[in-house]
């Protein structure tokens, strides 16, 4: 009886506590008569956690879009796994690549668990190219895309979020290129590169959601990569095709395409140094440098023998045939100064055509040898010139690198004509090793703040309206000084400014960061 009083006297107090909480409506109930059920005490709630709304992952390039959620995000954990979703088993070689990177476990099969990341290939024609969505929610991600390139982007997209905040934030992003060819273009001719070197870059690259990288192998200077139809023109120091193999399948595997470069018929002192007739000399007989006789049809044999041979060896959709500063095109009178181009245009073309007619069939010839092995042609901008009995084949894409040379075109007019251009604005995107010819190291900074693919020539856009016709740009190093600068020095020149051209061709429109914000997010990445 003693132990009941306690709980009796319990009783009594809460009767009295929910007496006085009911208020009025209870006391009237009494009043009346009414009989009142007794109240279960109320449990008290568990302590929850909350969340702020959550931002758009700190990334180069900056996402395009970020739809925000509460919740804690994602980041790698004990037991935490890539795993491909059934039917995408095509995304293996990501997923390794993403696991390895995070330090998770992998799967090439079944359903994603807690902790885990998913891949997955989305239905054909389910988003734009290279596009991708990442979800983040319940302690997961699980990216998404209409082909492998588009998922790639989105682990590069985890990657740098983790590196950079730690965890991916709720929600879902989702992202997509401005541009197709974004990338970066090597003249391994003038100044060799190593494989270990090339290959650093194409990492690099990846990261940054880069998808094009220029190799021009072919110049005054050297002939960087190993021949079997043309032995005799290939540089002590050189690539070899097993190495050059190597290369692209590394480029393969991160959605890069190699676009190989044999300029002509400018830029072959090499070939013509193992080939000194063929070499172009004026009435006087004095040769020029560089500058190959294309009134001998010698000339065009070895070089489509040699465009042939490595259009086989390099995979890719592209081969540039160079096109640019023609020294027979540079005098006064061309017609006087070498008669015997003028005369090879009047047969060829028409008592009416001139020198730069047969340049412009030239160009049209080696185009027409590369789309034969099934490559679209690029080429330079200066290569391709107005009026004239013979007009430049349509289906060239322009690489436009300068408006500096005497009688050079203004972009307007290639974009007017209809033609893709690809912006290298030497202005900008030209690391020129040691700097000769006014030229002046590019700034990240400067990239950043004040270039836009509009901006093809000079400082000033194009008209917008033209802007479709833009297919991208590329950062590009010269080897004019190779020894200006070491491999090491090249890369950490490159560094900003390669970034700062990943965030203008990913992302339209003025960038949400500061250049110091960007930079530091650019050491917090690596």
């Amino acid at each position: 009886m003693r132990r009941s009083a306690p709980a009796v006297a319990a009783a009594v107090a809460l009767s009295a506590v929910v007496s006085c909480s009911a208020g009025g409506s209870a006391g009237a109930e009494r009043a009346q008569g009414t009989p009142r059920a007794e109240a279960a005490p109320t449990p008290t709630p568990s302590p929850t956690t909350t969340y702020p709304l959550s931002t758009a992952p700190r990334t180069i390039p900056s996402v395009r879009g970020h739809e925000a959620a509460r919740g804690p995000g994602w980041r790698p954990v004990a037991g935490s796994a890539v795993v491909v979703a059934k039917g995408s088993e095509a995304l293996a070689d990501e997923g390794r690549l993403l696991a390895g990177e995070l330090k998770t476990g992998f799967r090439n099969s079944g359903p994603a668990g807690a902790n885990d990341i998913e891949l997955a290939l989305g239905p054909a024609g389910g988003g734009a190219p290279e596009s991708y969505t990442l979800t983040t929610r319940d302690g997961r991600v699980r990216i998404t895309g209409p082909d492998e390139a588009g998922v790639f982007y989105g682990t590069r997209t985890l990657k740098q979020a983790v590196r950079s905040g730690g965890a991916m934030p709720e929600g879902v992003v989702r992202d997509r290129p401005d541009r197709p060819q974004r990338g970066l273009n090597v003249d391994i001719a003038r100044k060799h590169f190593t494989p270990g070197w090339i290959e650093a870059r194409l990492r690099e690259m990846a990261d940054l959601k880069l998808n094009v990288l220029g190799l021009h192998f072919s110049d005054d200077q050297g002939f960087r990569i190993a021949s079997d139809s043309h032995p005799e023109v290939v540089s002590r120091e050189h690539l070899s095709k097993a190495e050059v193999r190597r290369i692209l399948a590394l480029a393969r595997s991160l959605h890069i395409t190699v676009v190989p470069e044999i300029d002509s018929p400018g830029h072959l002192g090499a070939v013509m140094k193992a080939h000194p007739r063929l070499q172009l000399r004026n009435v006087n007989g004095v040769p020029r440098q560089g500058a190959i006789d294309i009134s001998d049809p010698e000339s065009a044999r070895i070089v489509d023998d040699l465009l042939r041979e490595y259009a086989r060896l390099f995979p890719g959709r592209w081969f540039h045939v160079g096109a640019d500063e023609y020294q027979a095109l540079t005098v006064r009178d061309p017609q006087a100064s070498y008669p015997q181009l003028a005369r090879a245009a009047e047969r060829k073309y028409g008592p009416n055509a001139t020198v730069q007619d047969l340049a412009t069939g030239w160009l049209n010839d080696r185009a027409a040898v590369v789309r034969a092995a099934r490559k679209q042609p690029k080429a330079w901008n200066d290569g391709f010139f107005r009026g004239g009995v013979v007009s430049p084949d349509r289906d060239i894409e322009v690489e436009y690198w300068t408006g500096k040379e005497n009688g050079a075109r203004p972009p307007a007019e290639y974009l007017a004509e209809g033609r893709k251009v690809v912006n290298l604005n030497d202005e900008y995107l030209y690391y020129v090793l040691g700097e000769p010819n006014e030229f002046t190291y590019p700034t990240g900074r400067r990239i950043y703040e004040q270039w836009t693919p509009l901006v093809l020539r000079g400082t000033t856009p194009v008209p917008e309206r033209y802007s479709g016709q833009i297919l991208g740009g590329r950062l590009a190093i010269w080897g004019d000084l190779a020894q200006a600068q070491t491999q090491d020095q090249v890369a950490a020149g490159i560094r900003m400014p390669l970034r700062a051209v990943s965030q203008k061709l990913w992302t339209p429109g003025q960038p949400a960061l500061s250049w110091a914000e960007f930079n530091a997010l650019a050491d917090r990445l690596g």
